[in-house]
């Protein structure tokens, strides 16, 4: 048995120098000091020896298992060493290579515009308000002067939650909304950024986009405020040499009614395919508040008057940045959104 200790004594030195991961030093260890390893077997057939020969081979088999734990601990700590030092290689930094740029993000063109729209209104005595992008057919078509059997619902068709319920079409519900929770207070004057959506997508339409309503209720208001607060706009956002004008037009919750359209921002008015040789370019929608909707909303209109607006958020940074597409918007393409740093 003493042959039998030499050998294994052999054996594990050489598998201990040949490891070349911890991994292997469990299965030696293992396969040795287990359970059912080769030295613990050993060591359990002590008993079957010669008594006179017992303190022998065990103080020769226990003096070969400290060793192998020994050896273990030695090879294991070797190996954490080698593993550190090529980890360190593969990680270090070179400080004498030139330093890598930081990508640095920037605000989405939308975003810009958003914040040029807000921070003009809010210059202009406006609040922000804000409203549910899931709206009731109440807020989003009745209480906007638009039953169920108008016409005016055909241009806006939209994606239907339930017969009650759908994805808002415009942020006009929001007016509705601010005007039940002030009335009869005033003066009101509010702009209401948010998303809307539609069924449309083509060039010039997306299912989602983003839109700006404006109302000013008061008593005195009239078409020549309306103007005028539109035309300040307009000439901040593209510049003082906008020429602005009104259009006649039909909305269900204003009345008079107006298109606003501004100076070609391409052939500065005097016609280009983009604004169809007219040399105008149709930017918003507006009017007076419809006395039915004041009504509604908590109002006297024989007391009170107001103006409405709306806007499209991607229509103004298309004619702002000259783009021809609004889907590029949302394509997440860097080499687009990189312009706008």
């Amino acid at each position: 048995m003493l042959n039998q200790i030499g050998k294994l004594e052999q054996e594990v030195r050489a598998a201990i120098k040949a490891a070349d991961d911890l991994g292997q030093l469990e299965e030696i260890r293992g396969s040795y000091l287990g359970k059912k390893g080769a030295v613990t077997t050993l060591l359990r057939g002590i008993g079957r020896i010669p008594v006179e020969s017992r303190p022998q081979v065990g103080q020769q088999a226990n003096a070969l298992r400290d060793l192998i734990e020994q050896l273990l601990a030695q090879r294991a700590e070797c190996l954490k060493q080698l593993t550190t030092g090529e980890r360190w290689e593969r990680e270090r930094i070179d400080v004498t290579l030139p330093g890598r740029p930081v990508a640095l993000g920037g605000r989405h063109p939308l975003t810009l515009i958003l914040d040029e729209i807000k921070q003009i209104f809010i210059g202009l005595g406006f609040q922000v308000a804000r409203g549910p992008d899931v709206e009731s057919d109440y807020y989003n078509f009745e209480a906007l002067n638009i039953p169920r059997d108008h016409p005016a619902r055909d241009m806006q068709d939209s994606f239907y939650l339930s017969p009650q319920f759908l994805l808002r079409t415009h942020t006009s519900p929001v007016q509705i909304r601010v005007m039940e929770r002030l009335a009869p207070g005033l003066p009101v004057r509010i702009i209401a950024p948010g998303k809307v959506y539609r069924r449309d997508d083509d060039a010039t339409h997306c299912p989602m986009f983003h839109q700006v309503e404006g109302l000013a209720v008061d008593r005195g208001v009239t078409l020549a405020d309306l103007k005028g607060t539109l035309s300040l706009f307009v000439r901040e956002m593209f510049g003082s040499e906008m020429k602005v004008r009104l259009r006649p037009s039909f909305f269900p919750f204003t009345e008079p009614s107006a298109e606003v359209d501004i100076s070609c921002v391409i052939c500065g008015g005097g016609g280009c395919r983009t604004c169809g040789q007219s040399g105008w370019v149709e930017v918003l929608g507006a009017g007076m508040v419809h006395p039915r909707v004041l009504k509604i909303s908590g109002y006297d209109p024989e007391d009170v008057t107001g103006f409405a607006f709306g806007m499209g958020v991607e229509r103004l940074a298309m004619l702002k940045y000259g783009i021809d597409d609004m889907r590029h918007f949302f394509s997440n393409d860097f080499r687009f959104l990189r312009q706008f740093r």
